[in-house]
């Protein structure tokens, strides 16, 4: 019988195998060529800097290109001189010498913003996480979206320590 690895190291038999490998999506280019992950996350080269955060926000999917046009704008406005760069396939907002203050990532029906150090926002962002200082604002196609409250958690992120750039 074949023999397959699963994630966790160990051998998986024919039958198994073979129902894992089906259970795998193909990855599928976007209209750009650009592989799109699950939910629609475009799969973009890590790197620093302006160019590969706009070839990740060209490379969303529908209207979510759109809100990262506009989140894009709204964070460069707020934020003079902000450092940007694409790591695990999410665009990052930071301040050179303090750290990585947000990141935001496509989901299927959603783009989700994350906040590092959102639990220390006043207000603190809505949506909660595992991870004890993290908050999210998650952004729907037809949900009205609060510039002026989002403009000022940037501003109140971009001055606390971030995560390590």
């Amino acid at each position: 019988m074949a023999e397959s690895s699963s994630k966790s190291g160990k051998a998986m038999d024919g039958p198994t195998a073979a129902k894992a490998a089906r259970q795998r999506k193909p990855l599928k280019p976007g209209p750009d060529g650009v592989v799109l992950l699950s939910g629609g996350n475009p799969q973009i080269a890590k790197g620093h800097g302006d160019a590969p955060v706009q070839a990740y926000i060209a490379a969303m999917p529908g209207w979510k290109s759109g809100v990262g046009r506009r989140l894009d704008a709204l964070i460069e406005n707020a934020v003079s001189g902000v450092s940007k760069a694409v790591k695990w396939n999410s665009p990052f907002y930071g301040i050179e010498g303090q750290g990585w203050f947000l990141g935001y990532h496509c989901m299927t029906k959603y783009v989700k913003v994350a906040f590092f150090r959102g639990a220390s926002l006043t207000p603190p962002p809505p949506g909660t996480s595992k991870q004890k200082d993290v908050r999210y604002l998650d952004i729907h196609e037809n949900d009205p979206f609060d510039e002026d409250q989002f403009v000022d958690w940037v501003k109140q992120a971009s001055e606390l320590p971030g995560e390590k750039m």
